[in-house]
C-alpha cells in the first residue's frame, strides 16, 4: 500500500468574525517558529503572522476587530477557510 500524496492546505482569508467574536487560525503559516517580531499592534515579540504576514497577535486582531469594526470588513484580519466546507470552522478548542 502506497501513500498518498499530501495536497497543501489552501491559506487563504476567510470570513472576517464578528466584533467580540474569535478568529480561527489552524493553519501553521500563521505561526513562525524562526522569528520572533514586534506585533503591529502591541509592540510586543510574537510568532504569529496574519494572512497578510503581519506580526501580530491573535488577542491583539480579535481586539482591534472588536474596536474597529468598519475598517474590520476590510479584512486585515481573518479567520482561515475551512478544508472540508469551504466556510470557516467553529471550532475553538
Amino acid at each position: 500500500m502506497t501513500a498518498r500524496a499530501r495536497t497543501p492546505e489552501p491559506f487563504e482569508p476567510g470570513l472576517i468574525p464578528a466584533p467580540g467574536e474569535l478568529l480561527v487560525w489552524k493553519h501553521h503559516e500563521h505561526f513562525d517558529r524562526w522569528r520572533d517580531l514586534p506585533c503591529v499592534l502591541c509592540t510586543k515579540a510574537t510568532p504569529m503572522r496574519s494572512h497578510r504576514g503581519e506580526p501580530v497577535h491573535k488577542v491583539c486582531a480579535e481586539g482591534w476587530i472588536a474596536a474597529h469594526p468598519v475598517q474590520a470588513r476590510e479584512g486585515r484580519f481573518a479567520s482561515d477557510i475551512s478544508r472540508k466546507r469551504g466556510k470557516t470552522d467553529d471550532d475553538h478548542a
